[in-house]
């Protein structure tokens, strides 16, 4: 039984709302509802914006947003055996294994938590994970979030992390009040061990020499939309819903997307 039939009123969700919003609206019946199970994945180098996008995507359409890089950062903060063997290959700046991102990813579905679909970021990062996150799932579309090299140094470098919270800055377009110090809970901003220029150049080489394979695949499918990444988030929110056919972004939801 759908979650409409169930909670007729309470249990439309952000894209009811949406929905209605931009006139699209129309009961269970309408094509645009949260019924419609909708599963994407959003692929971008470090520093893309591809977790922010897939936040305000999410908080849009009620979907689950599924980062295997948070998820490691969440281990590596609480000092889990994963985390410490995920602190090694990052301070070498070198990318998890494929291994231990499959695992990671196969658990986080299996919770079966995602009533209304998912948005995934960090997988597929190779041929064969596509193939078969294809066979497993009915992917309704893969964003590409397009962002030139040189741009990537320059957000990546600038990047700043609550050493007691993990709050997330960048010195360029989101600074703390107080210099060197989280807006939060006052703690120390430090930088990521995996940001420096040389880390940085092994893992851009890694991304595009996985990533291109994958993105490949995808567009065999024809379900890549790629979207140039260097505009405001809000910009480039826009264009995906429009390149999706979903309903526009409502600003008013910023705080909630990208707490």
């Amino acid at each position: 039984m759908s979650r409409h039939v169930q909670e007729p009123l309470a249990g439309r969700g952000n894209l009811a709302v949406a929905c209605e919003a931009a006139g699209t609206w129309a009961g269970p019946s309408s094509l645009c509802q949260a019924d419609d199970m909708r599963k994407y994945v959003i692929m971008g180098i470090q520093g893309s914006g591809k977790g922010t996008q897939a936040k305000m995507l999410a908080a849009g359409l009620d979907l689950v947003h599924i980062s295997v890089g948070d998820i490691f950062r969440w281990n590596v903060q609480n000092h889990t055996k994963m985390g410490a063997q995920v602190r090694r290959v990052m301070a070498a700046g070198e990318l998890v294994g494929d291994d231990l991102v499959e695992s990671v990813v196969r658990d986080r579905l299996t919770q079966h938590d995602w009533n209304f679909g998912f948005i995934i970021d960090g997988f597929p990062r190779n041929a064969r994970q596509a193939e078969f996150f294809l066979e497993s799932y009915d992917i309704d579309g893969v964003i590409e979030l397009d962002l030139p090299d040189s741009e990537v140094r320059r957000r990546v470098l600038s990047r700043r992390l609550c050493g007691d919270c993990g709050m997330d800055y960048n010195l360029i377009a989101n600074s703390p009040k107080v210099p060197g110090r989280c807006d939060m809970c006052g703690g120390e901003l430090i930088t990521r061990e995996d940001d420096t220029e040389e880390a940085l150049a092994v893992r851009l080489r890694d991304y595009h020499n996985q990533t291109n394979p994958v993105l490949a695949i995808f567009r065999r499918k024809e379900y890549v939309y790629t979207v140039d990444a260097r505009p405001a988030p809000e910009v480039i929110q826009q264009q995906i819903r429009q390149y999706l056919g979903l309903p526009p972004h409502q600003p008013g939801n910023r705080a909630s997307e990208v707490a």
